[in-house]
């Protein structure tokens, strides 16, 4: 979200940011010197909320309400009851199939954007029209140049011929954090002892024993991007994945990703090319994966170039024509205005 405003302002709009106040997101874009605004966000129905979205969408004028998770969809929706303008787009990040579509996902909404082709699908099984739902898969940075990876294994005093092994993102059952013993176990004592493993995200504890691997568990850090180019392999055995952002976000920066073949991720991975894939739910499958990786410097090297280069094509530029491409074609019906004239409320 932070990315897509961030690209409408260079290209001449006026985002408003809405989002919860001290949010790492509404943080961030102070920081980006981007419009943004808190509003405290309690509940998916939460009427108060939707009160000071209401007002703020008729202060600023906006011309387009993008809701860009369940909670800000529901908030923004009541915000909107009794007009028929402005358009309301909901992007969707998930690829569960939605309930209550009557409710949630009725005429109000102008547009849809699934953020890869497993959501459309999902939202067309449940019912919502093809012709409503637009893909455009997120984007991200391409990596700064000059990036100097961090150095774990100065950092954690682990050997210097060590293959770090790193999970990346919400450290939560739903991103596999459960199977990651069995897949360490599965990877037989000699490459156990010549692997170690990195966890990014959720709360620091430190040193850990996964599955018989020394590793450490570093938290949520700031400066992700030298964080992540500091390793050897990306593990990410999510069980559900709208499209797996954080996988894109380490092929750019060379790291080459095992993964199960869920969801977006088929969309963002080539198998073979620029990672590995293997069957959900086969934790003895992802562990031979894993195991090729690490006794395979070759291998690792090949799939970090093509890496690299398949995760350009998911950049925060395109992801921004593609959104505001969204926009101008619900506007086109409207008054005309000019582009600079088009202010956006976003509402996270």
């Amino acid at each position: 979200m932070l990315l897509l405003a961030e690209g409408l302002a260079l290209r001449a709009h006026e985002p408003l940011i809405l989002a919860p106040p001290d949010s790492p997101l509404l943080r961030r874009a102070h920081l980006a010197e981007l419009a943004a605004e808190p509003v405290q966000m309690r509940a998916d129905w939460d009427l108060r909320a939707a009160l000071a979205v209401r007002a703020r969408i008729r202060e600023s004028g906006a011309d387009i309400v993008h809701a860009h998770d369940a909670r800000s969809h529901a908030i923004a929706r009541i915000s909107l009851i009794g007009r028929s303008s402005p358009p309301l787009v909901v992007t969707r990040r998930v690829p569960f199939i939605p309930k209550a579509t009557r409710l949630k996902y009725g005429s109000r909404v102008s547009r849809f954007i699934a953020v890869s082709v497993a959501v459309n699908n999902a939202m067309v099984e449940a019912g919502i029209d093809q012709r409503r739902i637009l893909v455009v898969h997120s984007g991200v940075e391409s990596p700064p140049a000059g990036v100097v990876p961090r150095n774990w294994r100065s950092e954690l005093d682990w050997p210097a011929d060590s293959v770090i092994c790193g999970v990346v993102g919400a450290m939560t059952a739903e991103k596999g954090i459960a199977e990651l013993a069995g897949i360490a176990a599965g990877l037989g004592p000699d490459v156990r002892d010549r692997t170690r493993i990195l966890l990014l995200g959720g709360d620091r504890t430190g040193v850990v024993d996964v599955g018989g691997v020394a590793g450490f568990s570093a938290g949520f850090v700031e400066d992700i991007i030298p964080a992540v180019a500091g390793l050897d392999v990306l593990w990410h055995p999510a069980r559900a994945e709208g499209l797996g952002t954080s996988v894109i976000d380490a092929m750019a920066l060379g790291v080459p990703p095992v993964a199960f073949g869920v969801g977006g991720i088929t969309e963002v991975v080539e198998d073979d090319v620029s990672g590995l894939l293997v069957q959900a739910e086969n934790i003895a499958a992802f562990s031979e994966a894993a195991r090729r990786l690490i006794d395979d410097a070759p291998l690792r090297q090949r799939l970090a170039e093509s890496a690299r280069v398949r995760a350009g094509m998911f950049s925060a530029a395109a992801m921004t024509q593609q959104t505001e491409a969204v926009y101008y074609q619900l506007l086109s019906g409207s008054e005309n205005r000019s582009s600079a004239s088009i202010m956006r409320s976003h509402v996270d």
